[in-house]
């Protein structure tokens, strides 16, 4: 399209008191390509006579709705159309997006963007709505605004194709997308939605969720995931510097796929949610954000979420064990504690949501390599790791005083549970009670 001389004209205009603008420049170029012309369709809210006074050479228009023609110095032909200025103008009706002679360009030349254009409901139902991906964006056919006003949920599949192929959404089709935010979050139901969800991989639902962010959908569709972007705490452990809790979700979410769970979706939506308690449970003291119980308030918070959404019982369960259960592998753990987490269900997924919450506040991983090694004794029955009875008990039963001899007794009880000679405690009792006295010399 011939933008030059487009602009020029339009300044003409501008210039003396009269708003214009170009209609739909990337539809205009599309047309122009397919059907070999030069045309350019200008709106404009001055009369013929006015018109002919700042372009003498112009004719006037011969098509329907077609105010004047001017054949400019460029060899593009360009045709005026009036403006509705209306005060009772309803404000989509402001901005004209095609004129008729487009769509009848479009109707001859056989093109899906006629279709597009004008909505019939078979081509909005299609995955020929989207332009083909090498043009290097997501990008909606005909005019963004008007296809999406047609589907709301071509907004979701924005979004997720956006996501999965790592590539940007088209300027326009992005900016339909935010312009009907509110829309989108109202119209497009709860089961709409978690069909496009699953089809995001687990490692793109990071970017999927930031664009839904970005676009002011999320906060209509899930307010509890919203309300992450309003509560901070610290980047990481003693910084000044703060992050929203969204944020540091996100990182999370891109950061849990990286190890070995590459294809964990049910793990990653554990991931997505693991901190969707923290604005119940924020404590500003000490200038120091704190967020005691959260991890039990947000498998709450959780199970309401997937339920609204109509998630499996089984997947529910799952996600908001791995929530509750996330803060397990975060501390260093005893012999018995190692026993306990072993007994949990999805051991391999809270290890790996332990290791990318590491990752996404630059932790310490003292305590994750402590458990990492722990883990082989912990597959061993705690009866061959810890004595049935501990010191004080032991000095209870045999009246000794605190020495080394109730460590070296303690000890050879462990033995003896090890070699099946002590079973319980009253075994445990009798044991420490009889051979006392082989170590009081």
């Amino acid at each position: 399209m011939h933008t030059v001389e487009a602009k020029s004209i339009c300044k003409t205009i501008l210039r003396n008191g009269y708003d214009t603008y170009l209609i739909n420049p990337a539809l205009q170029n599309e047309i122009n390509e397919l059907k070999n012309i030069k045309e350019i369709a200008i709106a404009c809210e001055v009369d013929l006579e006015t018109l002919q006074k700042l372009f003498p050479n112009l004719e006037e228009g011969q098509d329907f709705g077609e105010l004047a023609i001017l054949q400019g110095e460029s060899g593009f032909t360009f045709r005026f159309y009036n403006i509705d200025s209306s005060a009772e103008a309803h404000p989509d009706a402001l901005r004209l997006h095609y004129t008729p002679r487009m769509l009848r360009h479009l109707e001859e030349s056989n093109s899906k963007l006629y279709e597009a254009v004008i909505g019939t409901a078979n081509f909005i139902k299609s995955e020929d709505v989207f332009a083909d991906l090498s043009c290097g964006f997501i990008k909606l056919e005909g005019i963004p605004c008007l296809t999406l006003q047609k589907n709301y949920a071509l907004a979701i599949a924005a979004l997720r194709k956006a996501a999965n192929y790592d590539l940007p959404i088209d300027p326009n089709t992005w900016v339909a997308i935010v312009q009907n935010a509110s829309n989108i979050a109202d119209a497009v139901s709860g089961h709409t939605f978690v069909k496009e969800w699953r089809m995001v991989s687990a490692e793109s639902m990071g970017r999927f969720f930031e664009l839904l962010k970005e676009s002011a959908i999320l906060h209509g569709l899930i307010p509890e995931l919203g309300a992450l972007t309003a509560i901070k705490q610290q980047v990481e452990k003693g910084s000044e510097l703060e992050e929203t809790v969204f944020e540091y979700t996100i990182r999370c979410l891109k950061l849990y796929p990286e190890e070995v769970l590459h294809h964990d979706w049910v793990g990653a939506v554990a991931v997505l949610l693991h901190a969707v308690g923290k604005p119940h449970a924020a404590e500003r003291f000490a200038n120091r954000w704190f967020f005691s119980e959260h991890h039990r308030m947000g498998e709450k918070i959780a199970r309401k979420i997937l339920r609204r959404f109509h998630f499996e019982t089984d997947e529910i369960d799952t996600i908001c064990n791995l929530i509750s259960n996330q803060i397990r592998f975060q501390s260093m753990m005893t012999d018995r504690g190692m026993q306990k987490f072993l007994e949990l269900p999805d051991k391999e997924r809270l290890i790996e949501l332990a290791r990318a919450q590491i990752k996404a506040s630059s932790g310490n991983y003292t305590n994750f390599n402590h458990n990492i090694k722990f883990m082989e004794r912990g597959t061993k029955p705690l009866s061959m790791l810890e004595p049935l009875l501990n010191g004080n008990e032991i000095m209870e039963h045999t009246k000794l005083a605190p020495g080394p001899i109730v460590g070296q007794l303690r000890d050879a009880l462990l033995n003896a549970q090890i070699i099946g000679e002590v079973k319980n405690t009253e075994d445990a009792i009798r044991y420490v009670k009889e051979n006392m006295y082989k170590f009081l010399d």
